[in-house]
């Protein structure tokens, strides 16, 4: 039987603060950083998160070229 450990930090929270002190990365790029902290993490479950954050309007994903893709933190807006 295996068990799961719950992680410390949502994938969310890891993925945003990656984006906060490194800037803008290619999907790559972030995946590697992410599997440093996350351990053993598909890169299926990354691109749902990337989805996720993206429809929230966090983050904003583009092509670069086939197969690679920027990923940067979304700028905040001023509300006056």
């Amino acid at each position: 039987m295996t068990t799961k450990t719950w992680m410390a930090h949502p994938l969310s929270v890891v993925i945003i603060e990656l984006l906060q002190r490194k800037g803008a990365s290619t999907d790559i790029e972030l995946y590697d950083m992410v599997k440093e902290v996350y351990g053993d993490l598909g890169f299926s479950v990354l691109n749902k998160e990337l989805m996720r954050l993206e429809i929230k309007g966090i983050i904003h994903v583009s092509a670069l070229m086939k197969g690679k893709r920027r990923v940067e933190l979304q700028k905040k807006k001023n509300v006056h």
